[in-house]
């Protein structure tokens, strides 16, 4: 992985002034992102989890019990994770989304809940696919 977690290893979730540090310019793009959720489909639900120690710290966006979206800060930029359901990634797949995109999801690990889509953001334009995927998985 080019851009591991910057927070792996750390027994608690980061501060306020930590996140701010190491996403840098991005820190923008991940605030407009939790914006957009909470205002176009209400999901101001957010919890950090740790799911081990070599994973490092991610911060989870809920609907009710349900996981949504993953945020997991690097240096100077972040991965937005998603888990879709097959339905999910048969709507996915015939969508707009780019080519580049669908063979992410082509090539995404599989697991029991889905299928692991990560998208690394270091830029506006990464966030169009991780709403568009977002809204695919609330509505399948």
């Amino acid at each position: 992985m080019d851009h591991p977690n910057a927070f792996i290893g750390k027994t608690a979730p980061p501060t306020t002034a930590e996140l701010t540090a190491t996403l840098g310019k991005t820190c923008e793009l991940w605030d407009e992102l939790i914006e957009w959720f909470a205002r176009e489909h209400g999901i101001a639900n957010q919890e950090w989890i740790c799911s081990g120690a070599k994973h490092g710290w991610a911060l989870r966006l809920k609907v009710k019990k349900r996981a949504i979206l993953y945020l997991g800060p690097c240096d100077g930029c972040f991965r937005a994770a998603l888990v879709l359901g097959d339905r999910a990634v048969k709507v996915a797949r015939e969508s707009s989304l780019s080519q580049p995109i669908k063979k992410l999801i082509d090539e995404a690990p599989r697991y029991p809940e889905g299928t692991g889509v990560r998208i690394l953001v270091k830029r506006s334009a990464d966030l169009a696919p991780v709403r568009k995927l977002a809204v695919i998985k609330l509505a399948n």
